[in-house]
């Protein structure tokens, strides 16, 4: 089998999760920051893009068909999308959908498709309507170059899914210096799980939803101490990038001073030093005295809401309570946050976000101390 990560030029891949976006809304994608962020993100000689269905309320992919396919040679770039396993209730609608991804995304094949947040529950649900045979159909068929798999759950379910399909070619990751060691994420677990196989990883989510862009007290000493320029964010990323079994990493790039940030370190890779190593390591030390909420931003949870409650971005505003104090800055954030959508005291316990949460948050509870500080 071929070795993929010697298709990739440069490490850092270009995540179009959370694009810049026009008014404050998630589906009005700013095409001219976007372009600008594509072009030079590729004269810099990088050339992954990752999209999914849902992204941006399901804008990402025709935003990828506006501003990179129909503006690039199709053999420039490498393009993954990702098969919505929730939304298959029957093995005809895999074809629908990946019909879809083609025509939304402009294309006639993925460079990489995955099957999308795979978990024990979606495991057996995929592989009895037939998604894990779909996917080589795909790849037979020319449709799909590479096939793998994005995954939220313990090393032990990683196991029994590449135990049982050796035919998937990578497999996509949460890992970042924060949960490596932990239990609920397993990032070492779940990596070394990977490495087992000889399945190489693409990892997403390496500053955990933007949590370790944002350093203060002694965490923020400590890597200032390594480098007064360099960005809280770079050490994540490079953090994940020195992993040896690590084939790319994935940052949701949302802004150009992002992307020149990413790009500025990973042009010329070089690994953590033993020196960086030991420091992050006193920063986990660090943070894990600071009680914030674990959350990635993925937006999962959102989408079902009764109430409508912007939840990651009242758990931020929470966050920066715990970190900074109740302020006008963070009260200003949650009443933004709320203006136009629910306040967490209007959560009514019904539990749809905790079954759609990949970081399997207690996110009613959650809601009651957030509810409790903006009160």
């Amino acid at each position: 089998m071929e070795d993929l990560r010697e298709m990739m030029p440069k490490k850092l891949g270009f995540g179009c999760m959370r694009l810049p976006i026009l008014n404050g809304k998630t589906e009005q994608i700013d095409d001219a920051a976007f372009c600008r962020m594509i072009d030079s993100y590729m004269e810099q000689g990088f050339v992954y893009f990752d999209t999914a269905y849902p992204y941006h309320n399901q804008k990402s992919e025709e935003a990828v068909k506006r501003c990179l396919v129909q503006r690039y040679d199709r053999e420039k770039f490498y393009l993954a999308d990702k098969m919505p396993l929730w939304l298959a209730k029957e093995n005809a609608d895999y074809q629908k959908i990946f019909d879809t991804q083609l025509e939304r995304c402009g294309v006639e094949y993925f460079d990489f498709y995955l099957l999308h947040a795979m978990d024990a529950e979606r495991f057996a649900e995929t592989e009895g309507k037939g998604g894990f045979a779909f996917v080589q159909k795909m790849k037979s068929e020319g449709k799909a170059r590479h096939i793998g798999f994005s995954f939220h759950d313990s090393a032990e379910v990683l196991d029994e899914i590449l135990s049982k399909h050796p035919e998937m070619e990578f497999v996509q990751l949460q890992i970042n210096y924060y949960d490596w060691e932990s239990e609920n994420v397993q990032s070492r677990k779940c990596y070394e799980t990977a490495v087992k196989h000889g399945v190489p990883v693409i990892v997403m989510e390496p500053v955990k939803g933007g949590t370790l862009a944002t350093m203060v007290g002694e965490p923020a000493r400590l890597l200032k101490d390594l480098n007064a320029d360099a960005s809280f964010a770079s050490f994540a990323i490079r953090y994940a990038a020195s992993l040896e079994n690590v084939m790319l990493v994935l940052s949701g790039m949302s802004n150009e001073e992002q992307l020149a940030d990413n790009t500025s370190y990973m042009r010329e890779f070089h690994p953590l030093s033993d020196r960086e190593q030991e420091a992050i390591g006193k920063v986990v030390e660090e943070l894990a005295k600071m009680p914030t909420i674990a959350c990635t931003k993925c937006r999962y949870c959102v989408e079902g809401c009764p109430k409508k409650i912007s939840i990651p971005d009242v758990f931020a505003d929470y966050n920066m309570s715990v970190q900074f104090g109740v302020n006008d800055q963070n009260i200003g954030s949650y009443a933004r946050h709320t203006a136009e959508n629910g306040k967490a005291e209007d959560c009514i316990r019904c539990g749809k976000c905790e079954e759609q949460c990949p970081q399997h948050l207690p996110i009613r509870e959650l809601l009651e101390k957030v509810a409790e500080t903006f009160a």
